[in-house]
C-alpha cells in the first residue's frame, strides 16, 4: 500500500509561484510513474505532468511547470511559475506502480494510488 501525501498549495496571485511536493511511503518510489493531476468543481479530474523516464506535460503548463524526482528522499516536486487564474483547482499527486518507462499515462484510470489533494487558489 502506497501513501502519497502532498503539500504546498495556497493562495497567489496571478504570475506567481508556487511548489507543490508530493511524499510517498515507499523506497520502490523510484521505479513508479509519477504524476499530478488537477480537478474543479463540476470537472473531471485533468492530467497536468507525470513524470517516469521523462516528463510529460499537458499543454497549457508547458513551459510554466516544471515537474522533478528526488529519489533520496521518496518525493516528487511540482514548480508552478507564472500560474493563471485558470490553473485554480485541486492538485492530486498519482502513483502508478505498475509502469515505468518511455510512456507516461494521461488517464487516471492508469494511477492505482492517489493523495488526497492540495488547493491551489490563483486570484486575478
Amino acid at each position: 500500500q502506497v501513501q502519497l501525501v502532498e503539500s504546498g498549495g495556497g493562495l497567489v496571485q496571478a504570475g506567481g509561484s508556487l511548489r507543490l511536493s508530493c511524499a510517498a511511503s515507499e523506497r520502490t518510489f523510484r521505479r513508479y510513474t509519477m504524476g499530478w493531476f488537477r480537478q474543479t468543481p463540476g470537472k473531471e479530474r485533468e492530467f497536468v505532468a507525470g513524470i517516469s523516464w521523462g516528463t510529460k506535460y499537458r499543454d497549457s503548463v508547458q513551459g510554466r511547470f516544471t515537474l522533478s524526482r528526488e529519489n533520496g528522499k521518496n518525493t516528487m516536486y511540482l514548480q508552478m511559475n507564472s500560474l493563471k487564474p485558470e490553473d485554480t483547482a485541486v492538485y492530486y499527486c498519482a502513483a502508478d506502480t505498475d509502469t515505468f518507462g518511455p510512456l507516461i499515462p494521461t488517464m487516471e484510470t492508469e494511477y492505482n494510488y492517489w493523495g488526497q489533494g492540495t488547493q491551489v487558489t490563483v486570484s486575478s
